[in-house]
């Protein structure tokens, strides 16, 4: 790493920026985070940090501004809850801060530049739009899964071709779900093992067994800790692939055994209530063999391990709440 190269991480007040913003300083790299906001649940460690909208292209040209490499995870996203709710500015949104960074970038001639896309949303093109207009099935949510896909197609390919255009070094690597300390637990934007942490701590607080899971928990599932997955996204990009995939290292499980899991490290014994929801799809990765694999290069965390760090993390937040709402 020559004479400290500058990093700049967009999305650094979200859950994987802010890690990938402490990992990279770890490393010795100089880094600048952009976003929004700041880290909602912890102090931001970038040596600067920059409160900018990336969907103006100025703004986009003062992020990129005297930087080496760009880790772009800027999005407007979120879990099933979001998805569910999603709008079209979601879209609009998304396209707009992905254009205006990738051509900044350009014009400020980064040595290399990574899309963070995630598998749990490529697949097919999406229903068949008799299906999405059907009076028998819930079209909106139809819509929306549809129309999120479509966009994170879009963006990837945008990526690939602006790597053939402009000569440099562009590249693609798709996420698991991805979980840990940090990460949203509540307000819609979680997703499902914040979510189930959430329930289960809720149930322990208040000595009840019941815990909602959406839809009959038979959805499978794959994820990934946030160490592992921010080592893998820094192996990513040294690695310059036009597309990589960071594979769960754990095997794919139900949202059942996801919650059996939590409750375990929970310690307590739940019932699980399944709430009907417009179907979601039963497996979230896209099969492709032909991408190369990307995996953490420090030894992965066992999940049970991660589990833990990750429900202690979520239960004090629930802890702090109910205190915070308690009469004086």
């Amino acid at each position: 790493m020559a004479d400290r190269d500058h990093i700049l991480v967009t999305g650094a007040g979200g859950f994987i920026g802010c890690h990938l913003v402490r990992y990279l300083k770890r490393q010795g790299y100089w880094v600048r985070g952009v976003d929004l906001r700041y880290p909602d649940f912890c102090p931001h460690t970038a040596d600067q940090f920059f409160l900018l909208d990336l969907r103006r292209p100025e703004d986009c040209l003062e992020a990129t501004r005297d930087i080496d490499d760009v880790y772009a995870l800027a999005a407007d996203t979120g879990g099933r809850g979001f998805l569910l709710s999603r709008k079209v500015n979601t879209t609009y949104n998304n396209v707009l801060m992905n254009l205006h960074t990738l051509a900044a970038a350009h014009t400020r001639r980064v040595k290399r530049y990574l899309f963070v896309s995630a598998t749990a949303i490529i697949g097919d093109a999406g229903p068949p739009q008799s299906d999405v207009i059907s009076p028998n099935i819930d079209g909106a949510a139809l819509l929306r899964q549809h129309t999120a896909t479509l966009e994170q197609q879009l963006l990837e390919r945008l990526c690939l071709q602006a790597r053939i255009d402009y000569g440099t070094e562009i590249g693609v690597v798709r996420l698991p779900n991805v979980f840990g300390p940090f990460s949203p637990w509540e307000g819609g934007k979680e997703r499902a093992p914040a979510a189930l942490c959430r329930k289960i701590a809720l149930a322990k607080l208040t000595q009840t067994s019941e815990v909602e899971i959406w839809g009959d928990g038979e959805q499978i599932r794959t994820f990934c800790y946030i160490d592992d997955c921010i080592s893998a996204l820094h192996h990513a990009m040294q690695a310059s692939h036009p597309i990589s995939v960071i594979p769960s290292p754990f095997a794919p499980f139900t949202i059942n055994r996801l919650a059996d899991l939590i409750a375990n490290v929970a310690g307590i014994q739940i019932i699980k209530k399944y709430l009907p929801i417009p179907e979601s799809p039963r497996h979230d990765t896209a099969a492709n063999t032909n991408i190369p694999s990307i995996s953490a290069m420090e030894p992965q965390t066992p999940i049970e391990q991660a589990l833990a760090t990750t429900y202690a993390w979520v239960e004090e937040r629930v802890r702090t709440r109910r205190l915070a709402l308690q009469p004086v």
